[in-house]
């Protein structure tokens, strides 16, 4: 996560993950990226909903994550939902495949943002939340927006 009064730029939430996962630590890495993928991230061209992380021989790879090719590379251009490699200290790396070996969690991605010139992702340790969980969600939400409305009509 950023410190405080660090300055970053959100370019993409996942809000489908914390509807579907109930997510109980995140993470910050580093995405080995190209340069053409630089660019159309930075164009908001990406998409999260269904991406995951996994192990792959002692690495951590972003799976499934569709980055839109860049429109004005016309050859060079890299392929829109090849696995990428998530860069993260090998410490907290043999901490989260413990986790998610043992315990049965799943990475997901929960937002691409830049901090400092850099494309950042934060990956959350899940689990998945049943129907009942999902329906608890829905009318927690309902029940806060009801409440703001109430609020600003009384004021």
């Amino acid at each position: 996560m950023p410190a405080e009064g660090e300055h970053i730029k959100i370019i993409v939430q996942n809000k489908k993950a914390r509807f579907d996962f109930a997510i109980e630590e995140s993470y910050e890495a580093g995405i080995s990226l190209l340069g053409t993928e630089v660019k159309s991230i930075r164009n908001g061209k990406i998409n999260l909903s269904d991406s995951y992380a996994d192990f792959r021989n002692g690495e951590l790879f972003l799976i499934n994550c569709n980055i839109s090719q860049y429109p004005f590379s016309h050859h060079e251009n890299h392929e829109p939902l090849r696995n990428r490699k998530l860069l993260m200290k090998k410490k907290e790396m043999k901490r989260l495949s413990g986790k998610v070996i043992e315990r049965g969690f799943t990475l997901v991605p929960l937002k691409v943002y830049l901090k400092r010139g850099y494309i950042k992702i934060e990956i959350g340790l899940a689990k998945g939340k049943k129907a009942f969980d999902k329906r608890e969600t829905i009318k927690k939400r309902d029940q806060e927006r009801d409440i703001k409305a109430h609020i600003k009509g009384r004021y």
